[in-house]
């Protein structure tokens, strides 16, 4: 019988992986404090692999050559099982290539290997894309792990706030029916600190499309604390549901949802990378407990 999951033990910390999806569906610290979400009727997912795009395509559909792909939001790859490649007791790597069912959906060849890795008190995950095809691949990938939130239950959700490595001034964007509206908006972030509250996700995620950071923690004013880190991402998403959820998603993403009204062919939608012919891109990140 496959493995379906494996728990890698590290100094202060555990991380527990699927091979459904290539999913982390548990973070804990070395008390058995768990800093992820556990896939409540609010949102059945803990940390989704986002790929071959994050976001919606327009009408959910991909356009490549003259055809039309069916392709829903962020992708396939957290529906997919993977293969493990490797798995030790405190790093796993797990393969996801093309199939007749991927191709049907995305007409590419490709190979995503998904590594996650222990140290001190900190998580990183890494992902390497190979082009396996003969044609320039265009794609996209993203993290979405959740967090409680907030992550002491007798702590108000406002009275957390994400801290930014440097001052976010820029706009941000935000979605309309999934899709990335046109017009930027002023951001919520004040110098370098993001209030968080329930109605900062009235309109869905905040995106920050050129962040200035490269990390960003997540912390009240005791209790315990994340810091996410992030290497060749270009946005970062931050997301609960609207109306209300007990998680909150820090999401660096490389790619972002069609904007609205581009119908075009996928190879030309904003924010994609290109990746040739036998090329490899390798993004990751950190979540590192506090």
């Amino acid at each position: 019988m496959a493995q379906d999951s494996q728990t890698l033990q590290g100094d202060g910390i555990s991380a527990t992986v699927v091979a459904q999806g290539a999913e982390l569906v548990s973070l804990q610290g070395a008390d058995g404090f768990e800093f992820l979400w556990q896939a409540g009727p609010a949102w059945r997912r803990h940390s989704p692999v986002l790929f071959p795009i994050v976001g919606r395509l327009n009408g959910d559909q991909l356009r490549h050559r003259g055809q039309s792909y069916p392709m829903t939001q962020h992708g396939f790859a957290r529906d997919k099982p993977f293969a493990w490649a490797q798995s030790g007791p405190r790093s796993c790597t797990l393969v996801l290539t093309d199939d007749a069912d991927t191709r049907a959906h995305y007409p590419f060849a490709f190979r995503l290997a998904v590594t996650y890795t222990l140290d001190r008190r900190q998580l990183g995950v890494s992902f390497d894309i190979t082009n396996t095809g003969e044609e320039p691949m265009p794609a996209s990938i993203g993290a979405h792990p959740a967090f409680n939130w907030p992550l002491l239950p007798d702590l108000a959700k406002t009275d957390y706030q994400l801290t930014f490595a440097a001052a976010e001034p820029a706009p941000i964007r935000r979605l309309k029916d999934g899709l990335l509206l046109k017009t930027p908006q002023p951001t919520p972030v004040e110098g370098n600190i993001l209030a968080l509250s329930e109605r900062l996700f009235d309109e869905d995620a905040v995106i920050l499309d050129q962040p200035a950071s490269t990390s960003v923690r997540y912390a009240a004013g005791r209790g315990p604390a994340i810091e996410v880190a992030w290497q060749g991402f270009q946005e970062l998403g931050v997301w609960s549901k609207p109306g209300g959820a007990p998680f909150l998603c820090i999401e660096p993403w490389h790619g972002i949802a069609s904007p609205v009204g581009f119908d075009g062919d996928f190879v030309d939608k904003p924010g994609l990378m290109l990746v040739a012919p036998g090329a490899r891109r390798v993004l990751s990140y950190q979540i590192r407990l506090l």
